[in-house]
């Protein structure tokens, strides 16, 4: 009799073990794996895509970058676990360029609130000392542009590319020749100074504006540099067929979970 019972007993326990999710529970799963993802890529990381040459070699056009995106996010009492850090002078910053709401750039921090900054011969003069970049690409002699490299010495004239509103505000900053960051903005430029549209010619970036930092390229893919802000259908297809063609023979391997910094 006391074989029996503990017979029926285990058989009991084997068919707890086994009992199948139900579809109530597996939809409560499913749901709960898409809630903690979207806000996992709203909240704290976003991919973004690099469409031109403005940060090679830091950056190359093709790369597939992670972005932390709460990490330079203001603390707020919904995320006391987020470890916040302020923006150094060097962060590579992914931001939404001023003026425009839709248009994400990404540059390198070169001075914060109450920096004093210049260039001379494409160098740049931070708080009165030359900096050495070794990120940066060396100025080109042979393509001197005398307001992007004197910057802000000479002064803004039609069909530089200067943006209208930076041209009549850029020199209310100026004191000695130095370019003067007020509080709560960030002047930023790309690594490759000669062929870089950045804060010489669209003026500082309010902190509000910068959504996070590149931690990482997932994937890089050697394509053309791509200057429409807001490609066609058409274009989009393109793009994806080239992809899809060529996914094996112009994916950079060698740049598959490279750092950025």
């Amino acid at each position: 009799m006391a074989e029996t019972t503990r017979s029926t007993a285990t058989a009991d326990a084997t068919s707890s073990d086994t009992r199948h999710e139900t579809p109530l529970e597996a939809l409560s799963s499913y749901c709960a794996v898409i809630v903690v993802g979207l806000f996992i890529l709203t909240f704290i990381f976003q991919n973004f895509v690099i469409p031109s040459g403005s940060m090679e070699k830091t950056l190359l056009i093709g790369d597939h970058v992670l972005v932390d995106r709460a990490n330079p996010t203001q603390p707020t009492r919904w995320s006391p676990l987020v470890r916040y850090r302020t923006i150094h002078r060097g962060d590579v910053i992914v931001f939404l360029k001023p003026g425009y709401p839709d248009l994400f750039l990404v540059k390198r921090v070169v001075a914060i609130p109450g920096d004093r900054v210049h260039l001379h011969e494409g160098y740049v003069y931070l708080n009165g000392q030359r900096q050495d970049e070794p990120q940066a690409a060396h100025p080109d002699y042979s393509n001197y542009n005398p307001y992007r490299d004197e910057f802000p010495d000479v002064p803004t004239v039609q069909g530089q590319g200067v943006e209208p509103v930076w041209a009549n505000e850029l020199p209310s900053h100026i004191q000695n020749g130095d370019l003067v960051v007020p509080p709560g903005n960030y002047f930023a430029m790309g690594d490759n100074r000669t062929n870089s549209t950045d804060g010489r010619f669209f003026g500082f970036i309010p902190r509000e504006n910068i959504v996070g930092r590149p931690l990482l390229v997932y994937w890089s893919f050697d394509e053309p540099e791509d200057d429409d802000e807001h490609p066609s259908m058409a274009g989009r297809m393109q793009q994806f067929k080239r992809v899809l063609f060529h996914f094996f023979d112009q994916t950079r391997w060698t740049r598959t979970f490279h750092l950025v910094s």
